[in-house]
C-alpha cells in the first residue's frame, strides 16, 4: 500500500479502518501516517499527537459536521486520560456523545459502530505498535 491520504482534500468517504500502529493507519486501500480524524462522508489528517493537544481548535471540523454526528471516538494514544470537561459539556451541546479512550479500543469500537450505520466519527492519536 503506497498511497496515502492526500494532504488537503483527505480520502473521499468514511470507511473502516483495516489496521492502526506504526504511527498510522490503513483504510480503503491506502495508508497514512500521522493522526486520523474520521468524519462522515471524509477521512482527514488530524494534527495532533497527544491527548494534551486535543482543543475546541483542533476539533473544530467535528463541531462543524455536529448535525451528522452522534457519537465520536476518541483516540488518545496508548494511555487513557481525562478529556477537559469544558469541551466534553460543549461536544455533547452540541448533539455529540463522547467517548476517549486509548486509540485500539476507539478503532475496534469506531469499525464496530460504522458496521451498524451509527452517526459514529473518530479522531484517532496514532500510536507507533498495536498490541
Amino acid at each position: 500500500m503506497s498511497e496515502t491520504v492526500p494532504e488537503q482534500g483527505g480520502f473521499p468517504q468514511q470507511v473502516q479502518i483495516d489496521a492502526y500502529g506504526n504511527g498510522g493507519f490503513r483504510f480503503g486501500g491506502m495508508s497514512h501516517h500521522g493522526s486520523l480524524l474520521c468524519l462522515p462522508g471524509r477521512m482527514v489528517r488530524w494534527d495532533v499527537g497527544a491527548a494534551s493537544e486535543i482543543t475546541r481548535a483542533a476539533l473544530q471540523p467535528v463541531f462543524d459536521a455536529a448535525a451528522d454526528i452522534d457519537v465520536l471516538m476518541i483516540g488518545l494514544g496508548r494511555e487513557i486520560v481525562g478529556l477537559d470537561r469544558e469541551l466534553r459539556e460543549e461536544l455533547r451541546a452540541s448533539g455529540v456523545i463522547v467517548e476517549a479512550i486509548a486509540t485500539g479500543g476507539a478503532v475496534r469500537t469506531y469499525n464496530i459502530l460504522l458496521g451498524e450505520d451509527r452517526a459514529v466519527a473518530a479522531a484517532l492519536i496514532a500510536v507507533d505498535d498495536a498490541k
